[in-house]
């Protein structure tokens, strides 16, 4: 596998270690933790909406699905937090939900003009791109930011 398979299985492994390791269940416990997952990478004030779809989609009354959102959801997104503290930074490079496309700190001076989002900040034109495409960066997403 990939690293980053890698990394989705070690996140989700808790989940996995409460089934009874039949397909069905190994299925059911990745799909809720991919949920777990994207719901970790929304800002806060977002996560609550999402909550309510997915509430509406498992079809559960109130108090089950209090229950769990306390035991599973929340420790997993907690766990997410604690597995990828860069995804949680703000306007961190390359990383996280501020990812790669961060509002250039000059974009919207006095407020007049709508900020203008510029990938990996601060890179050096001829250094290879961040993006790994193996591009030097002002040919490949300096170019874009522009």
């Amino acid at each position: 596998m990939g690293a980053i398979a890698d990394g989705i299985m070690a996140y989700t492994q808790p989940l996995l270690d409460q089934t009874d390791g039949s397909v069905e269940q190994l299925n059911k416990a990745l799909a809720i933790g991919q949920v777990c997952f994207n719901l970790a990478l929304l800002p806060e004030d977002e996560r609550d909406r999402g909550l309510g779809e997915l509430r509406s989609s498992l079809g559960m009354n109130d108090r089950d699905f209090d229950a769990f959102r306390s035991s599973v959801v929340l420790p997993m997104i907690r766990r997410h937090e604690q597995m990828f503290p860069l995804m949680h930074r703000r306007n961190s490079p390359g990383l996280g939900f501020g990812g790669w496309l961060t509002v250039h700190p000059y974009a919207d001076e006095g407020g007049t003009k709508a900020a203008r989002a510029i990938p990996y900040p601060g890179t050096r034109p001829y250094v290879p791109c961040p993006c790994n495409s193996g591009r030097k960066y002002k040919f490949c997403c300096g170019r874009r930011g522009r």
